[in-house]
């Protein structure tokens, strides 16, 4: 298993090291993963029009059949091989025994010849002293009177034995011959079955877990800027949905296509040499057949493919609003998400229906086709028979070997789509698989110094971010940075500070220019040496979904305890971690949300003193902290600083005062360059931000900048092993009851379109009942040789083909209707139920969202696959039920009239096929269910080191979590194969039984012909329709996956959807207090709170607060103390576990929650922006109405923002990107404080509100916010205390409580907890 489980080998790396690249080494890879040596491979496509969508009138692109199993190693070669004989033998086997069963239909007419005869020589019979009956039974005595029986008659030819064949045999014997080959065939049969299906499934599963690696591993060695152009929702729908399809595309589904292929193209060979002549006659549909399969082709791939990017397009909707769950909840966002993502709905609907109409016209039309040819071929073979050149069995074996050809074509349709469905799917798979990164990670090439002084240079670098042409970022700025100094850089936002750090750890290359280490270019050196030597603490920390000691140890490869628990008392962390019940071993949550952000901030600061690197890069690395921590962190960041090259971020300039050199940045270039007192000297840029300062705003604000791309949610990327451990033990897997009900609830919400069901369903049962129908005529047709009249023959032939021309037309209505209903209906119930899914899980209260099992991973996968599962129930699986009713009913009523006892036996074989059924659904609930939580959890994954690349990148642990990535998907493979074995004996039991039908009907139907209990017509009449009933029921095990699959999806849409949170925000219950009959006090009475996910740390503990209508109140404290928590009260993101939170005389439960949350701005501490237009964003505050482009424009004069929009080309219809990463860190906060007034709200809830800004914004942006709290309730968090001596009221936290509370200067008399936080921050 281990050559298996290697699939990160890599000798060599892609273009990673220069700007220009160069070729790389050859790659040594055992799992075919990435060809690093070689260009990537040319598909018979068309060319991609840019970002990966197609024009509607282009070819869509699809791989070549044999790039499908481009990752197959030698021994998945050759199961393959061996699973692609069996194939071929199984299929081979049909046509076999059809040749068998054409010997048997001449042997049963020639009996019927002779039975006819005996019938017309009653006075011969008697005259010889026998009986009908005896001489019926002994057919080996009768010939030896055929002398006697001429001269009796006077030569009479029609009672003579001249109308008997030459070859006329004991049709008894026959039968017995016939039925062991028939046994042995069925155990043949059986075997090469389980061979086939158990060896694709086994080599698919294989497969498809190494290019499920490839894809994630080439994703994570990509570039910053293909990340900023490509969405991490449409990677995970490749990753999940577009992998599935392929891995359909090379599996069982594969092995079906090539068992009916290889049927086919035998009964083709097997017809020209039985009968030329017949055979080409029967070749008239071909042509025409062909070009339907052609035309069908073409059209259902190039739909499939624009279907599978407008579902891309709804997966990145999903992925942003449930990352951003807070903001949607806080704006009463719901139901405009909700129709957004409905609107992306429609077109992957539309796609969808004209597939269903490519597949019924092509089913229908081929079938149609068929039958057609089947009705001529009867018509002329007839013909032949009756003119003396074929024999009934010849004729036989080319009509019936032409029928199950045609048959196998018909039945290889759905599967050959599957096949081409997953060409598709692999060209875009492939075509990221392939790409060459420009800045490779995973890269073993380039200079890796053995020493390192730390000399940092950046000569004449001019930069734009790819994403944003038309803004140029760095305009020829040079700048040096001397090793072992402490260097840094202020000025405004988007002044290109964080831009520079960016480039120093080469996320981007410069348009022009240089970056140098040591004077050599960043990009001759080893893209993963330069990394592991860099440590950055950003102003925005991005912690890991795991234990804070892991998350520590991600700083340093092999880190000790020790040196974490070090790690963790010089960044002032290690007190904090002690308190917590688990220690070190306490799960940080999905986005560090356990945890508040001065805590976050301090486990990050730990994570880079850990790896004690030659060059820190420190990005605001305070600004998360409280007054108490940040004076012992500063204290050892700037111990930490000592002897390394320090490159500083700041806004607030007290922090770097002491900085060896101290450089202004102004629009992209060097404007100001010396240390503190050079500056201030010079008074300059400098000297008026350090005065701003220091009248009393921002000296104690926390500041935040952040450049264009710098900012990236928390997010996951561990080990869910790990979370086993954690507080949500024992919780990991959402368990989902079937109910009863559940498939009645999926038809009701399929109502609206009940006449396109109905329409399915008369066509499904139709078409299902023309099976027993073709099986009477072609016994008609058998009997009809029996008979010696050639005109009868003749009238009898012509009838029959006429019966066959009207089965191949209604073939062709009801296959094309039964797909196109069910697709209309299919296609509405897939968008209906998203809608519903979506709905359902916006709806849930925050607490929902905290736990691991709903992360937006796991949630964008189900969006993803369940409601597709679901459709598949209705318009598959119900569709093959409904046929199967149909064909079995019919089938078992005509059997039951004319041999009861024939049919009662065959019909004994339907039980065993349904027990292999059930069982096969059994075992597939249990795979689909294992499978399910695989490629959720792979999702997850995914979506969330894509989502964090930027700090995986940083901490160059790219492949740490592909390892995890790859323990993930490798650990159920084995459990899986096992489970799939039984489910391959079962296929091959339901094969063997269909044979074994056939053997017993030849010897049970002889036996009964023998004692004269039917005629041999009545065989061929229960034989067909029971036989063809039971191959139906074998076929529709094949749709048995989507029925299971399905019936599981239904069930946990309907769980969610049922399930009413706490805190629903949809709900309309509750009160609304009228205009003026509310004064907006707020209260905290008796407040107890603990995290839902946290049970074991309590956050307050009783805590009583009041504020009154147009007063502000400050809460203030250390990191943890219950400050944010509080507001998220307000907000109710949680209700209290104690006590009652009061607006007004009204306790906020009683409230509607939409009502109260309109009542609230919120502006927090890290701002989220959605992937929209600034204008937009700026809207989103009020979506209870359409909000005019005059108060867009005003919001954005109050936030300070106006005039940097209106320099953007696009002004206000500028794209932020995907969470505002197009926008620098003060850029977005100021958006976010437009889209906070622009609700014009009773309360404000300010959360650091103004830490992103700098000083020149700041001073404006706070003197709109002092004007917008006029007259309005106010709650505002702060670490620096200066931005809150205003305020009316003043509280101090401590342990859950209020420790203090006052004003400025009451607290500052106290000489409290205050009164030091005051000192501490002066000092």
């Amino acid at each position: 298993m281990n050559s298996d489980r290697d699939p990160h080998t890599d000798g060599g790396a892609r273009n990673g090291n220069s700007a220009a690249g160069h070729k790389p080494k050859k790659a040594n890879d055992k799992e075919y993963l990435i060809s690093d040596q070689d260009p990537p491979p040319k598909y018979d496509s068309a060319d991609r029009t840019g970002d990966g969508e197609y024009g509607k009138g282009e070819p869509l692109p699809r791989v070549g059949i044999f790039q499908l199993f481009r990752f197959a190693t030698v021994k998945d070669r050759i199961l393959i091989f061996i699973a692609f004989i069996c194939a071929v033998i199984n299929g081979l086997a049909y046509p076999g025994l059809v040749i068998v069963f054409a010997h048997a239909v001449e042997a049963f007419v020639n009996f019927g010849k002779y039975d006819k005869l005996l019938g017309r020589v009653p006075e011969f019979l008697a005259a010889e002293n026998l009986t009908h009956k005896h001489i019926r039974k002994n057919i080996e005595e009768f010939e030896f009177l055929c002398p006697k029986l001429e001269t009796f008659y006077n030569g009479s030819f029609i009672k003579s034995c001249g109308v008997l064949d030459d070859d006329f045999d004991d049709v008894f014997d026959e039968m017995e011959k016939l039925s062991l080959i028939y046994f042995v065939g069925g155990i043949i049969n059986g075997l090469v079955a389980l061979g086939q299906v158990y060896l694709f499934v086994y080599t698919s599963e294989r497969q498809v877990i190494r290019m499920r690696l490839a894809f994630y591993r080439n994703i994570m060695r990509q570039e910053m800027a293909w990340f900023d152009a490509n969405s991490c929702g449409e990677m995970t729908v490749k990753l999940t949905d577009d992998i599935s399809r392929i891995h359909e595309a090379i599996g069982d589904k594969l092995g079906t296509a090539i068992q009916y292929m290889s049927g086919s193209i035998l009964g083709f060979i097997i017809i020209f040499y039985y009968g030329w002549e017949l055979a080409l006659v029967m070749q008239i549909g071909a042509p025409f057949l062909i070009l339907s399969f052609s035309l069908m082709g073409v059209v259902f791939t190039n739909m499939s493919a624009l279907e599978r990017q407008a579902y891309a397009k709804a997966g990145g909707v999903a992925q942003e609003v449930f990352s951003s769950i807070r903001t949607v909840q806080a704006f009463n966002g719901q139901e405009k998400e909700c129709e957004r993502y409905m609107k992306t709905l429609v077109e992957a609907k539309v796609y969808g229906i004209k597939k269903s109409i490519a597949s019924g016209l092509g089913q229908g039309a081929s079938w149609g086709i068929c039958f057609l040819n089947l009705g001529l071929g009867l018509w002329y073979g007839g013909k032949l028979i009756r003119d003396g050149d074929y024999e009934v069995h010849e004729m036989m074996a080319v009509y019936m070997v032409g029928l199950v050809g045609c048959q196998s074509l018909g039945l290889a349709l759905p599967f050959v789509m599957t096949i081409n469905n997953g060409r598709g799917a692999a060209h875009g798979v492939y075509t990221f698989i392939d790409r060459l990164s420009l800045i490779d990670s995973f890269s073993v090439d380039g200079l890796k110094p053995q020493t390192l002084t730390g000399n940092i240079s950046l000569k004449d670098v001019h930069f734009t971010y790819p994403s944003r042409l038309d803004v140029k970022v760095l305009k020829g700025l040079n700048l040096t940075v001397p090793a072992g100094k402490t260097v840094a850089l202020v000025g405004q936002s988007g002044c290109g500070k964080s831009t520079v750090v960016q480039l120093l750890q080469r996320f981007y290359d410069p348009d022009a220019g240089q970056v140098c280490l040591d004077g050599v270019d960043i990009r001759e050196i080893n893209t993963k040496w330069l990394r592991q030597n860099v440590s950055i603490v950003g102003q925005e920390p991005v912690l890991f979904a795991t234990t804070i000691g892991e998350n520590v140890k991600y700083g340093k490869e092999g880190a000790t305890m020790d040196e974490v628990i070090k790690a963790c008392k010089n960044a002032n962390a290690y007190d904090f971690i002690m308190r917590m019940p688990d220690g070190f071993d306490t799960h940080v949550g999905e986005r560090g949300a356990q945890l508040s952000g001065g805590q976050k901030q301090r486990i990050a600061i730990a994570r880079a003193l850990i790896k004690n690197p030659k060059i820190l890069l420190l990005d605001e690395a305070t600004s998360a902290l409280d007054t108490e921590s940040e004076a012992i962190v500063q204290d050892a960041l700037d111990k930490a600083s000592k002897g390394r090259t320090t490159l500083i971020i700041a806004h607030r300039l007290s922090t770097i005062i002491n900085s060896d050199i101290i450089v202004v940045l102004n629009k992209g270039r060097l404007a100001e360059k010396g240390t503190h007192d050079e500056l201030m000297a010079r008074k300059g840029i400098y000297f008026d931000l350090v005065s701003t300062q220091s009248q009393g705003k921002d000296d104690e604000g926390p500041t935040k900048e952040k450049d264009a791309v710098q900012k990236v949610e928390l997010q996951a990327v561990e080990i869910e092993m790990k979370r086993k451990k954690s507080i949500v033990k024992g919780h990991e897997t959402d368990k989902v009851t079937i109910a009863p009900n559940t498939w009645s609830r999926v038809f009701k919400l399929n109502r609206p379109e009940w006449i396109f069901v109905f329409l399915g369903s008369v066509a499904a049962f139709a078409n299902g009942a023309m099976q027993p129908a073709w099986s009477i005529a072609l016994a008609e047709a058998i009997e009809t040789f029996s008979h010696e009249s050639k005109s009868y023959q003749k009238h009898k032939m012509n009838d029959i083909c006429l019966i066959s021309v009207a089965i191949g037309v209604i073939m062709f209505v009801t296959y094309f209707l039964q797909d196109y209903m069910f697709g209309i209906s299919g296609e509405n119930l897939t968008m209906r139920i998203r809608g519903m899914l979506f709905k359902a899980i916006a709806r849930q209260n925050i607490g929902w969202f905290d736990d691991p099992r709903h992360e937006t991973g796991i949630l964008s996968s189900h969006l993803a696959m369940e409601a597709s599962l679901v459709q598949g129930a209705v318009r598959a699986s119900f569709g093959y039920v409904l046929l199967c009713v149909g064909n079995l009913g019919v089938g078992i009523i005509i059997s039951m009239i004319y041999s009861w006892q024939l049919a009662l036996v065959l019909t004994a074989f339907i039980p065993p096929v349904l027990i292999n059924y059930m069982l096969t659904t059994i075992l597939l609930a249990g795979i689909n269910t294992e499978g399910m939580a695989v490629l959720e959890d792979v999702s997850k994954e995914a979506m969330e080191s894509i989502d964090n690349i930027r700090t995986v990148s940083a901490l160059t642990k790219e492949h740490k979590i592909y390892e995890i990535f790859s323990g993930k998907l490798w650990a159920p493979f084995k459990n899986n194969m096992k489970s799939k074995f039984w489910l391959s004996v079962s296929a091959g039991v339901t094969n063997a039984l269909s044979v074994w039908a056939f053997c017993a009907s030849f010897y049970l139907g002889s036996h009964l012909l023998k004692d004269d209990k039917l005629s041999f017509t009545d065989i061929f009449r229960v034989l067909g329709c029971i036989i063809f009933c039971t191959m139906q029921l074998g076929r529709s095990v094949a749709f048995a996956p989507d029925f299971t699959k399905a019936r599981q999806a239904a069930s946990f849409i309907f769980d969610l959807h049922d399930k009413v949170p706490p805190i629903d925000a949809y709900s309309q219950a509750g009160e609304k207090p009228a205009e003026g009959s509310f004064s907006a006090t707020l209260r905290f009475k008796g407040i107890h709170f603990r995290y839902p996910m946290r049970p074991d740390v309590k956050i307050l503990n009783g805590l009583d607060l009041s504020v009154e209508p147009g007063q502000t109140l400050a809460l203030v404290g250390e990191s943890g103390c219950g400050k944010s928590t509080s507001v998220q009260l307000v907000e109710r993101f949680y209700d209290p576990e104690g006590g009652q939170v009061f607006l007004d005389k009204f306790g906020i439960k009683d409230l509607n929650i939409g009502w109260l949350r309109s009542q609230i701005g919120l502006v927090s501490q890290e701002p989220i922006l959605f992937d929209r237009s600034i204008a937009d964003n700026i809207a989103y505050g009020d979506n209870s109405r359409t909000v005019s482009m005059d108060e867009i424009i005003q919001a954005a004069k109050s936030a300070n923002i106006h005039n940097f929009v209106q320099s953007l080309p696009s002004g206000y219809d500028t794209n932020v990107g995907s969470k505002g990463t197009q926008l620098s860190g003060g850029q977005k906060q100021r958006v976010a404080i437009a889209r906070a007034l622009i609700r014009n709200p009773k309360i404000l809830l300010l959360d650091e509100a103004t830490s992103a800004l700098d000083n020149e914004s700041e001073k404006i942006v706070q003197e709109a916010l002092d004007k917008a709290r006029a007259g309005r309730t106010c709650i505002t968090i702060a670490h620096r205390l200066t931005t809150i001596k205003d305020a009316n009221k003043i509280a101090v936290f401590k342990d859950g409580v209020v420790h203090e509370i006052g004003t400025h200067d009451t607290l500052m008399a106290k000489r409290g907890l205050y009164y030091n936080l005051q000192n501490a921050q002066h000092s």
